[in-house]
């Protein structure tokens, strides 16, 4: 498990009841794994923001931040900043695989197994957001 830096994030993630917050600690390994994996997003900060996880590309800038926690009654969720077209180009390709809430999250059944595959590909794109648009637009 990937340490925590700051003592008021392992604690919330301590109050998380089972089995979100084995969940949530799957997803949060996925989001450091997925970005070590690429060179362009550099270190990732781990924060609280609207009291929730969030993994933000502050070194690099790369990418647009993703934010963690429950969603509802018996959900969790990955959130995306609404602002983008991550979510619409996820609800695209993984229709079938993965339940959506509108433009800003994907929601998980943390009784159900991850769906790894499609989720690293929707949180590296996160992570790299800024720089498909540089390369996408030639900005």
């Amino acid at each position: 498990m990937i340490p925590f830096e700051e003592p008021a994030i392992e604690g919330l993630f301590s109050n998380y009841e089972e089995p979100y917050k084995s969940t949530l600690l799957e997803i949060r390994e996925l989001i450091f794994a997925t970005a070590e994996k690429n060179p362009e997003v550099g270190k990732l900060t781990e924060s609280l923001k609207w009291g929730q996880p969030t993994y933000s590309t502050l070194e690099t800038k790369s990418g647009t931040p993703i934010r963690i926690d429950r969603f509802g009654d018996s959900n969790v969720a990955i959130f995306f900043n609404c602002h983008t077209v991550l979510v619409d180009r996820f609800r695209e390709i993984f229709s079938k695989e993965l339940i959506f809430s509108k433009n800003r999250a994907i929601i998980i059944d943390p009784l159900q197994k991850l769906q790894l595959a499609q989720l690293e590909f929707c949180i590296s794109s996160a992570l790299v957001y800024h720089k498909e648009k540089i390369g996408k637009y030639g900005l």
